[in-house]
């Protein structure tokens, strides 16, 4: 998922980061599987081994995130069909990892915001989630791990756990938004 910013603030960030940051960054992006790509419409396969791939794979995909600048990746956006995703709220908390994750329990009250996508570059549309929400999974060790999220952390696992399921924020929105989005999806692939 990528942070919540308005397009122009996203480019007028890009002018400012220095060319490290900007560099990895691209090289992050492009590891990142893009609209229209099968396998962002591909249901993950749940995972029953818990070793040092996996563990290594968690490590990737942190790695991957936060060079991209985003808060939130599941591993069918590496073309990986895992459900395994990691996420970061806030800057200084440490990468958390959910293997098999599942909502268990989502409360009534609905939020609305506006929601990016690595996936899908330059497009935010407005996504109605549960504000509240528990969700069951494991660590990348195998332990079980119950998370209570509420506000942009509930927002990114809920997410996420849409890209282990082939859904995209695309799929949440209004027909106009949706509409919007497409152009500007189709716009930018015809630019690069």
């Amino acid at each position: 998922m990528a942070d919540e910013q308005t397009i122009e603030a996203q480019e007028e960030q890009e002018e400012k980061r220095d060319p490290e940051t900007a560099a990895r960054r691209a090289a992050a992006l492009a590891r990142v599987r893009k609209w229209g790509d099968p396998v962002l419409r591909t249901r993950a396969r749940p995972i029953d081994r818990f070793d040092d791939a996996l563990r290594e794979e968690v490590a990737r995909m942190g790695e991957i995130m936060n060079d991209a600048l985003g808060v939130g990746l599941a591993a069918t956006q590496l073309g990986v069909l895992h459900r395994l995703l990691v996420y970061r709220v806030q800057p200084e908390s440490d990468v958390a990892a959910l293997v098999n994750p599942e909502v268990e329990w989502a409360g009534e009250v609905q939020e609305g915001a506006e929601e990016g996508c690595l996936s899908l570059p330059g497009v935010l549309v407005e996504v109605e989630r549960p504000l509240h929400v528990r969700v069951r999974g494991r660590d990348e060790t195998g332990d079980e791990v119950v998370v209570e999220a509420t506000g942009l952390e509930a927002r990114v696992i809920q997410h996420e756990i849409d890209h282990l399921d082939g859904v995209l924020i695309l799929d949440r929105t209004t027909r106009e938004q949706r509409k919007d989005a497409m152009r500007a999806l189709r716009e930018a692939q015809a630019a690069a």
